[in-house]
């Protein structure tokens, strides 16, 4: 299933968009902001098409974490259409940025960074860039568009809106590149949670079909993204003053600027401490966890669901469709924060701060 697909029955101020874009001095950045089912992705495929039919080199950022074409879900990706294409779901990607979540509003950061890491990689070898974003315009999602403008300083940005609602974004981006708005089409259609759900659930599932089980060095390969493994060990002492307080199984530990421990709850009681002094990650918590594999500059080789730690031996079993040369890259395991099945079921989102 796929939301957006190539079309050229469009609106006819798509085609002056088309027109304008294509007369414009290269390499040109164009940034499409616009609320959830507003057309973006719809639009970013258009003017894609359009422009590689007249002979331009185009490359297309897909920072919509949540819908995304260009795979793995929770990903900033960049692809470079070799020619026409239907979707942007037939594009392999060439680098990615790891966020590890398809709610990313406590990672406004990464998601600016992201794409401006892999805008910079593509103005390097096309004449435009299309940057697809998610449909977050409110709340934090103000902030992460205005950081990303900030970042890319795009020479066109590009509203897709609805009887005058993003006319405070517009103002608030208007320093940072040429302002366009543009109606949302009569043929944009709503999707339900449950049909976006759908959507992932087919894109996870696709991603994973042709994946393996690996054990990754924990010693090799970093772990971050998590306050887990940060200082030294707890000693034996230590696990069971904390197992005997707190009714705890506490299957690892370590002492930095906090206790931090892996545990399990042997009995249900109330707990009383304070989360200053005490991170407790419950371990169920880290089993089916996306994580991303990174290079050691900065980007994501790719995902994989983390299936089991073995603390004692600092090793993890993770589920990947990465092959074994690849990881070789890998410098860093990052967590993310969605708990997700192979078959692509979506078991929930944590907080930034849980892990």
């Amino acid at each position: 299933m796929n939301k957006a697909a190539y079309t050229e029955d469009v609106p006819p101020d798509r085609f002056e968009l088309l027109d304008k874009i294509a007369q414009s001095e290269r390499p040109i950045r164009v940034m499409l902001i616009g609320g959830t089912d507003s057309g973006k992705t719809t639009l970013l495929t258009f003017l894609a098409n359009g422009l590689i039919e007249m002979g331009l080199r185009v490359a297309i950022i897909d920072s919509d974490v949540g819908q995304k074409g260009v795979l793995p879900p929770a990903t900033v990706s960049l692809a470079f259409p070799k020619g026409p294409f239907d979707s942007t779901s037939n594009l392999k990607a060439y680098a990615h940025y790891f966020i590890g979540t398809t709610s990313p509003g406590q990672y406004t950061g990464e998601m600016a960074v992201g794409v401006k890491r892999l805008v910079d990689i593509a103005v390097q070898s096309v004449d435009v860039v299309l940057i697809d974003t998610t449909g977050f315009v409110t709340g934090p999602g103000i902030e992460m568009k205005r950081l990303k403008a900030e970042l890319v300083r795009p020479e066109l940005i590009v509203f897709l809106e609805r009887k005058n609602e993003l006319s405070h974004l517009r103002r608030l981006l208007s320093p940072y590149g040429e302002v366009l708005s543009l109606s949302v089409s009569d043929r944009a259609r709503e999707h339900s949670r449950e049909e976006r759900r759908e959507v992932r659930r087919e894109k996870w599932g696709a991603y994973f079909s042709s994946a393996g089980l690996i054990d990754v060095d924990l010693n090799k390969v970093v772990p971050t993204g998590t306050e887990l493994f940060r200082g030294r060990p707890l000693t034996a002492e230590e696990k069971e003053l904390l197992s005997s307080l707190f009714k705890w199984l506490v299957l690892a530990g370590w002492k930095g600027e906090r206790y931090t421990v892996v545990k399990a709850d042997v009995e249900n009681v109330p707990r009383h401490y304070s989360r200053s002094v005490i991170h407790a990650v419950d371990f169920e918590k880290l089993s089916n966890l996306l994580v991303g594999f990174i290079d050691k500059d900065g980007l994501c080789l790719g995902v994989g669901i983390l299936k089991w730690i073995n603390f004692s031996e600092m090793k993890a079993q993770i589920l990947t469709p990465i092959s074994l040369e690849e990881l070789e890259r890998a410098v860093e395991l990052r967590f993310g924060r969605i708990r997700v099945l192979e078959s692509g079921e979506e078991l929930g989102l944590l907080r930034r701060e849980e892990l």
